[in-house]
């Protein structure tokens, strides 16, 4: 008899809570160099998650918890970016 399949699981940078992936946001920085927020979940690049909270994406980005997950500068538009998705 087969288990069901279980759902991925990732931790949010901010909080460190581990939350199933679908109800994280990803951020994700591009073999280019740049930052976007990957609404699919499926870009490729170095991704990192985010709880879909105000509070956790201002201390991702404030905390710079975000630029040491990705290895890049986060300016403050993905930040805006973020906000606004969470909208």
């Amino acid at each position: 008899m087969r288990r069901p399949a279980r759902a991925p699981q990732r931790t949010c940078v901010a909080c460190r809570q581990v939350r199933p992936k679908a109800e994280l946001l990803r951020v994700v920085r591009t073999p280019a160099g740049e930052v976007l927020v990957d609404e699919t979940g499926k870009s490729s690049g170095r991704g990192a998650y985010v709880c879909r909270s105000r509070e956790c994406a201002q201390r991702a980005v404030g905390q710079k918890k975000l630029a040491r997950a990705l290895g890049v500068v986060v300016g403050s538009d993905v930040l805006e970016c973020v906000v606004g998705l969470l909208e």
